[in-house]
This record gives structure tokens, sequence and C-alpha cells, in this order.
């Protein structure tokens, strides 16, 4: 039996969107007995971790740095629920593992659904300046004791493919811990983990796991992480197309991550088959939501031109879901990028209030045959 046979996703968070109180909720009425309160958010609000396993390998992962990806929470609570339907798997992971997870280290930015907490501050650039709350509790967290490995999660934008065509629906990096971006041994556990869950995955979604561009960030977690001698990996879930809720990104996440702990407990820092890492694909920014293609505007001179637009995820006033709302990004000539969705509006009335679709705004124009 695989991982992928027995993936469930936990029926009490169908919505992209996690509210923290229900988050909270679930915890507390399904996981008390693994969880406990390691701090609050800079409004208040609990920051939870979770601690299962009683191997001796030790591992700490956290979701929601950034409030407006969700995935991770989701695959560690998808996770959860499909390894209670095979007891001899979660059995032999959580043997030879301790997992402490931290749920939404961000839950003022969770709840408004925005990259930054409550005082505008990206938790993955606030490392040494410590301007967080959150920052300072999830760095206490990793000093608490002697780590083998952290798994930093993210989700990434619709831009990116894999070789200009497919998506990007999972991409992993093992962090560079200099400028030089050195393949240090550290790195090579990284690479490791990450080979190990590519072969599991490349046949499920073929052509859709990229590998992030490895410059040193040195103000980020993961990169300051490593450089201080924790192997860490990030995770970062993508677009599937037509799928902008992410449900299929979901359950690709759920897995990677299942597979992801196993590479961790059979490799118990082994880096043997690290090269694979070097076969995964970089990821490429290629690509817009949408592309009108060929648009004749209202001007007196003729000017036909692509106009480019880009989703942008709120959260809406009194709405449980995501609001998809399209922001004009280019207008001109964009032959060099893709759309996910291309219309060409060759013959087709552009019907606008302005003569000119205006540049990182709400689109307020119609294309009419």
């Amino acid at each position: 039996m695989n991982f992928e046979q027995i993936y469930s996703q936990t029926p009490d968070f169908s919505n992209r969107y996690i509210s923290p109180e229900k988050l909270f909720s679930y915890l507390q009425d399904n996981l008390s007995d693994y969880i406990q309160e390691i701090g609050t958010s800079y409004l208040d609000k609990p920051i939870y971790q979770l601690s299962i396993g009683t191997g001796n390998i030790q591992v700490l992962a956290w979701s929601q740095m950034h409030g407006n990806e969700s995935n991770a929470t989701h695959a560690m609570l998808d996770l959860l629920i499909s390894l209670d339907k095979a007891p001899e798997m979660k059995e032999d992971l959580f043997s030879k593992i301790k997992l402490d997870f931290i749920f939404m280290l961000n839950p003022d930015g969770s709840e408004r659904w925005t990259r930054l907490n409550a005082a505008d501050i990206d938790l993955n650039r606030d490392f040494h300046n410590e301007a967080s709350k959150e920052i300072k509790f999830l760095k206490k967290a990793a000093a608490s004791k002697k780590y083998d490995y952290a798994l930093n999660l993210h989700e990434q934008r619709t831009i990116f493919t894999t070789d200009g065509i497919h998506p990007a629906t999972l991409s992993f990096l093992a962090p560079s811990e200099n400028v030089e971006r050195t393949v240090t041994e550290n790195r090579k556990k990284c690479m490791a983990v990450i080979g190990s869950v590519y072969n599991h995955l490349k046949e499920m979604i073929p052509n859709q796991i990229g590998r992030y561009s490895d410059e040193f960030y040195p103000t980020s977690t993961g990169d300051n992480f490593i450089k201080a001698g924790m192997p860490t990996i990030l995770f970062e879930g993508g677009h599937f197309v037509e799928d902008y809720t992410r449900k299929g990104t979901r359950k690709y996440y759920t897995i990677a991550l299942y597979y992801a702990l196993k590479a961790i407990s059979e490799l118990n820092s082994d880096t043997t088959g690290w090269e694979t890492y070097l076969e995964i694909p970089e990821n490429q920014e290629t690509h817009y939501d949408v592309i009108y293609r060929n648009v004749k505007l209202n001007t007196e001179h003729e000017c036909i031109l692509d106009i480019a637009v880009q989703y942008r995820e709120i959260k809406e006033e009194g709405k449980n879901e995501i609001s998809f709302i399209p922001f004009v990004m280019e207008a001109g000539d964009v032959k060099q990028k893709k759309g996910w969705l291309e219309i060409d509006c060759t013959g087709k009335k552009f019907i606008s209030a302005t003569k000119y679709p205006k540049l990182d705004a709400v689109v307020e124009f119609k294309i009419e045959d």
C-alpha cells in the first residue's frame, strides 16, 4: 500500500481559507493530547505546536509563516487523518521520528489572508531583526532541542513553471548556507530527502515538480537555520491548471510531506542519492493567469496589443472562501510570456471607460464579439 491510496482530505477544512478560530477549535477538540501553546501573535492569537512520535530523529516543521499560504496546514491535517486509516504505516513512521509541527505561525495574517503579520512584517525576512513576536517563538522552538531536520513550508504563485509549459505544482529547495552556494554536507542531507520525494512523485505529477532558486537570502529563515547547522528543506506548493482553489496541490503537498518524513526516517542523515536533486528542473517565471491577445484599443490611431492579467487572492468580508480579483499587470508586447488562459481578441470589441487599461488596477474592461 502506498500513501496515495490512503490519502483523504480533512472534511472539516474543505476551503482553501482556514479561519484561525476554526483551526484552534479543531486542534483542541481532536488533537488536545498532542498540542501545546508555544506563544501568541501580535494580536494575541495562540500559536500551537503539535508533537507526535516516539522516534530518535527530531524534526521541526511550521506552516503559514505567510498567512495566505494554507496548503501546509491542510497537508498536516490531511496527513494525520490519512495515517489514521493505516495504523501500521503510522506506527512505522512515528516510531522512528518525533515531529514538532507549528500550525499557523502567523495567525493574524492567516485571518486576513495576507503574507505579512498584523504589524506588516514579513516573518520570513525578520530572522535577525526579530521585529515580530512570531519569529521569536519559532527561533525559541528551534533552539529548544537539537533538531535533525526542519521543514519550512510555503506556497508559490501561479507564474512559475518547470519548463515553460507545465505548472510548478510542487517546488523544493535545499537552501544555500552562503553567497557562494556551497554544496555542504547539510545541504546534501536536504538534497537526499528531496531526491527521494521527487522519485516518489515524478510519475504521479510528471513535469510538475521544480527546484526553487538557491541564491542565499541573508535575512530569511531557512537560509539562516541551515547556516546555523540545522538541515532545512523548503516546500513550495504551486499551481494545477484550472485549480485555483489548490485542491490538487493540497493532495500532492500532503503526499510529498509524508514521503519527506519517511525519507528522513530511513536516511537518518545519510546523503545517499543527493545527486537526484540536481535532476529536478529549476523554476521558470513564464506565465500570467490570463493574456488577452491582439486587443484593438479605442484610440484615434490603430493600437493593437496584449493585456496580461493576474488574479489577486483577497479575503472579502463575510465570505468563507478566497476571492480571485483580476488585475492588469502588463499592456503591450507580452509575447515572451504565456497565459494559463489565452483569449484571442482579433475582431472583437474592447469596451472600457478609458482608452488604455490601467496597470496594477482591477480589470474594468470587457471584450465582446
